[in-house]
């Protein structure tokens, strides 16, 4: 990811010069795209990564690779039999699966704090530099998104045996919740939304309008800790 946005910085320049003002760059969009990816700036800096690095890069391949990497934690240990030989031991169900999720925050915190620096030189390189404090917020304010991501993936894999079956519902909920969550805003279904985790996590509206919503971010650790609380109650009843 931080080569990723290495290269995004990189090609910024020779694309603000390729491409003309955002009207008229939105206006050649479908509408569909537009509000899928929530595409509101392509001009500028923070809005070029908004939609390149972060609502592409963060909310959908990140929350992805999440889900996934979180749905092969239980269910692999299962699937092997490698769960009775940890269980034999004075550990518990539920102590198992919070230190499992809680091991989710060794890639979730190093991609969160080298990206930004890579940001942060590359865009001062460039002679476009961005907001410190604005970079900074974006990546916490990442965080509870990422475990709220991870906890979906959780939470399939205390309840399918197979590794497998677990890594593909999670990718499947995961992106079936981003779809629908940008599908719907501003529709009747609008509170469908409600549910997916990309709803409390907006990069555009922090980078260019450098408002941070706390609310939000609360509302992404409850989830998140919900979902394990949830995971560590269905395996602490289920026969493996």
């Amino acid at each position: 990811m931080a080569v990723l946005a290495a290269i995004m910085v990189w090609l910024f320049p020779s694309y603000s010069e390729a491409f003309g003002d955002d009207e008229e760059l939105l206006e050649a969009m479908p509408e569909a795209m537009i509000r899928l990816f929530d595409l509101q700036s392509m001009t500028s800096l923070e809005g070029f990564l908004a939609f390149e690095l972060y609502v592409f890069g963060w909310i959908i391949l990140l929350g992805l690779y999440l889900a996934y990497l979180a749905a092969g934690t239980i269910a692999d240990d299962v699937d092997r039999g490698r769960t009775d030989i940890l269980l034999a031991m004075p550990l518990s169900r539920a102590r198992l699966v919070g230190e499992t999720f809680a091991a989710l925050a060794v890639p979730i915190l190093a991609v969160n704090v080298l990206t930004p620096v890579v940001l942060y030189v590359g865009a001062e390189l460039i002679d476009e530099p961005l907001a410190a404090s604005d970079l900074l917020a974006v990546h916490l304010l990442s965080i509870p998104y990422l475990f709220a991501c991870a906890g979906v993936g959780l939470l399939a894999s205390v309840v399918f045996d197979r590794a497998s079956i677990a890594q593909r519902t999670a990718l499947g909920v995961t992106f079936v919740l981003y779809f629908l969550e940008s599908l719907l805003v501003e529709t009747d279904y609008e509170a469908l939304g409600l549910v997916a985790p990309s709803r409390y996590f907006d990069p555009n509206e922090i980078l260019l309008d450098g408002t941070y919503d706390l609310t939000s971010a609360g509302v992404l650790v409850v989830m998140a800790l919900a979902l394990l609380v949830a995971s560590q109650l269905w395996f602490s009843r289920r026969d493996i």
